[in-house]
């Protein structure tokens, strides 16, 4: 019995901390999906991983004014958030578009 309610219990805590990493209002761990983006090997503010389908965030990449969900513009310094590619474990998926970013 005692088994059973730590299994619960380690479900629950689980699906908190999952509830918790989700993209909600363009926004992740208080930091907002749009802006200035400088692209990081290591000491990133969040790791993504390029898929083609099933994103958390569609992005589009744009020169200037990066003011809508989803819209980033690389920068080498002064960025809003940085990321730093992987190829498993990250932090979101991304896919990039030419129209329509956002969340999907």
């Amino acid at each position: 019995m005692r088994g059973i309610w730590l299994a619960a219990l380690a479900a629950a805590l689980a699906g908190t901390a999952a509830a918790e990493d989700k993209i909600e209002g363009c926004a992740l761990h208080g930091k907002v999906l749009k802006g200035k983006v400088q692209i990081v090997s290591s000491g990133a503010d969040f790791k993504v991983q390029a898929v083609t389908s099933f994103p958390d965030l569609k992005v589009q990449f744009v020169e200037s004014f990066p003011d809508d969900c989803g819209e980033w513009q690389i920068v080498e310094s002064f960025p809003d958030f940085t990321i730093q590619y992987v190829t498993s474990f990250p932090d979101f998926k991304v896919q990039m578009v030419t129209s329509f970013p956002g969340e999907p």
